[in-house]
């Protein structure tokens, strides 16, 4: 419980981990509002030169709420990786070890502080996402589906995968111990590698087979909507179940691995 209680001193003592949920926060009210508007100015006939129920609007509820993790799951994938590659860049990785010795308790510790912070990450996406594509739905008369069991099953599955993706950065943060090189691989991964993965999965059956194994489709199983889902339906995605389990496994491997290697290296 002391340890946990650093590794949370550590994260709630710097201004990391509120910039980057504010960055979130504005990044999903922004996206998740502005397209509600558009697609509801399209299905009022609102746009230049639009007709009246040009645009459908089934199911668009969800796929709104859902931006806080299809593309907000970035942040705390970062605030993971930073909590560990940060004591290793400024040095304070030596006091921590000098007064808890046994490095495994000091990544457990870490794990479980993080976990908590997706989950908030993921409330913050939530009231983002909901305020913003709900209130942009209100406005031209669509419905929002608030009060729908589904809806709130969506929310619930939601912070857990963003709960899983900061177990993901501390997996990734623990066996790529440099802070600029982590930054780099999440961001080149999360907004170049993966997207361009799956849109190849929709070439053939085999592929689409493989990628939706990736972290991200498995993710967006979990959650159950998606923006890159939406954009190739012929694709067949895990249960959800299955979806944070592979997010799980993604996350325990990744810490596994760095446990026994960078982890236990000299600290100079």
């Amino acid at each position: 419980m002391r340890t946990v209680s650093a590794e949370t001193a550590k994260i709630t003592t710097t201004r990391m981990w509120w910039v980057l949920a504010l960055v979130l926060f504005v990044y999903v009210l922004v996206l998740s509002g502005g397209l509600g508007a558009l697609f509801g100015a399209g299905s009022s006939g609102s746009l230049p030169g639009g007709t009246t129920g040009e645009i459908p609007t089934t199911g668009l509820a969800p796929l709104l709420y859902s931006f806080a993790s299809s593309i907000g799951y970035v942040f705390p994938v970062l605030l993971g990786a930073l909590a560990v590659t940060g004591e290793v860049r400024h040095q304070t990785l030596t006091p921590t070890l000098l007064a808890t010795p046994r490095r495994g308790l000091v990544l457990a510790a870490k794990l479980v502080v993080l976990l908590g912070f997706g989950a908030l990450f993921g409330v913050i996406g939530l009231v983002a996402s909901v305020g913003g594509g709900a209130g942009a739905l209100a406005l031209f008369d669509i419905d929002t589906e608030l009060g729908s069991s589904d809806t709130w099953a969506l929310f619930a599955r939601l912070v857990l995968a963003m709960a899983l993706w900061a177990a993901v950065g501390i997996g990734l943060g623990s066996v790529v111990t440099n802070q600029v090189a982590v930054i780099v691989i999440v961001i080149a991964f999360t907004q170049f590698v993966e997207p361009v993965l799956r849109s190849v999965g929709a070439l053939a059956d085999w592929i689409g087979d493989i990628v939706r194994f990736l972290p991200g489709a498995a993710s967006d199983a979990l959650v159950g909507a998606s923006v890159f889902s939406a954009m190739a339906p012929g694709q067949e995605s895990l249960d959800w179940w299955v979806g944070a389990l592979v997010l799980a496994g993604i996350a325990a491997v990744l810490t596994v691995i760095g446990a026994l290697t960078t982890w236990r290296r000299d600290v100079t």
